[in-house]
């Protein structure tokens, strides 16, 4: 009667099989005690499940909370404690309407997704790419739709560490349409003039002072180049941050308020 079980539920009762068998390994490590081991202790941690941005999660949102979501966000990804997600269901929660708490402006690099980094879904935050996290009148154009039309919170300016555009501008690289994107970096080169050492992206003090300031002039040009914004952060409805991403840890510093 066993045998036959067995031949017709054979992948069930090997479970069965190995589940007693690694109960067993369990117990006999106890300490000598007389008493089992709690069960939490052969238990695996399961990941929380990511919750969708929805109208009134936006509504109750503030810059100084949705500025700790991004942070809280980096350090799940960081240290590879990233959320569940079924990004299929947030596309259909998503379909009639967005939410997104916050705006990254980022670098086109492909290593640096703040969607990823940040640890968000779909709906979640807006993200303006570009070589070199430099803004224009377009992106410009973009924040001022994300938070004022939109709602979004907080606005994070994010450069990362041996940026591509950062060192064609210390170079003084000359492409195409490149030329004129690297052009709008110079400042940020010129004013890292007294780094010491080789001036070149060879020079890798020099490459990180110039990312650093040019998140830093990014900032003042979005307050400088935008009223609209500079009136919203003024009156505490929205946030402006910035700071920098570590392409070998994961992480992002973000800079002194």
């Amino acid at each position: 009667m066993i045998t036959m079980i067995f031949r017709k539920f054979p992948a069930a009762l090997a479970a069965m099989f190995a589940l007693t068998i690694s109960s067993a390994a369990v117990l006999a490590q106890a300490p000598a005690t007389g008493k089992t081991q709690p069960a939490a202790t052969v238990r695996k941690t399961v990941p929380a499940h990511a919750v969708t941005q929805t109208k009134q999660s936006q509504a109750a949102m503030t810059p100084d909370k949705a500025f700790k979501m991004l942070k809280a966000g980096n350090d799940r990804f960081a240290h590879g404690r990233m959320l569940k997600r079924n990004l299929l269901h947030q596309v259909h929660q998503t379909a009639e309407g967005q939410y997104p708490f916050a705006t990254v402006v980022s670098c086109l690099d492909s290593r640096s997704s703040s969607e990823l980094i940040f640890d968000q879904g779909i709906g979640d935050i807006f993200n303006a790419r570009v070589a070199g996290n430099i803004v224009n009148d377009d992106i410009i154009g973009s924040l001022e739709f994300a938070s004022k039309v939109v709602g979004a919170k907080v606005i994070a300016v994010i450069g990362h560490s041996s940026c591509g555009a950062i060192k064609g501008a210390i170079d003084d690289v000359k492409l195409g349409n490149l030329t004129g994107l690297l052009d709008k970096i110079k400042p940020s080169v010129a004013e890292a003039g007294d780094v010491p050492g080789e001036h070149s992206s060879k020079n890798h003090d020099l490459v990180d002072k110039v990312s650093e300031l040019n998140v830093h002039r990014v900032m003042r040009e979005i307050t400088e180049k935008s009223p609209l914004l500079k009136e919203m952060l003024d009156k505490g409805e929205i946030k402006l941050v910035g700071g920098m991403y570590d392409l070998h840890t994961g992480k992002v510093t973000f800079y002194q308020q």
